[in-house]
């Protein structure tokens, strides 16, 4: 279902690694299948700094804006024009065109904190179960 070799936030972003110290960041498909049509985003731009854990942007969709945080901390090196351009990549290809930004990671170690897809899934899993059960209930 998810990507094995990709690490995962709780808040639903996935960071693939790439090389020792470098990523790609993007948001799950549970996230875009919970936003619906996502129409804008506002991405850091190359150099920023982020911090694991703190919002380095927003996605806005029909439904609601969001915030996107780091999953890990680093620099920015370069954002994904393709999907300002076309914001609706997200919902269609959340692990592969619809990706985000690409970081350089100042703390690859920080990657162990992150679930693996497996984790994720039981995750994901368990909200919906839970959401399901509140609106039953």
């Amino acid at each position: 279902m998810t990507p094995e070799e990709y690490k995962y936030t709780p808040e639903h972003e996935w960071i693939c690694p790439e090389s020792k110290n470098k990523g790609k960041v993007g948001l799950a498909d549970y996230a875009q299948s919970q936003l619906g049509d996502v129409v804008f985003l506002d991405l850091p731009a190359p150099a920023t700094q982020v911090e694991q854990g703190k919002k380095m942007g927003e996605v806005e969709s029909v439904k609601a804006v969001s915030d996107i945080f780091a999953p890990v901390s680093g620099q920015v090196l370069e954002i994904n024009q393709t999907v300002i351009d076309e914001p609706a990549l997200v919902n269609k290809d959340p692990y592969g065109a619809g990706w985000l930004v690409r970081l350089e990671l100042s703390k690859p170690s920080e990657l162990d904190a992150l679930m693996d897809s497996d984790k994720y899934d039981e995750f994901v899993a368990e909200l919906s179960e839970n959401e399901s059960e509140q609106a039953g209930g």
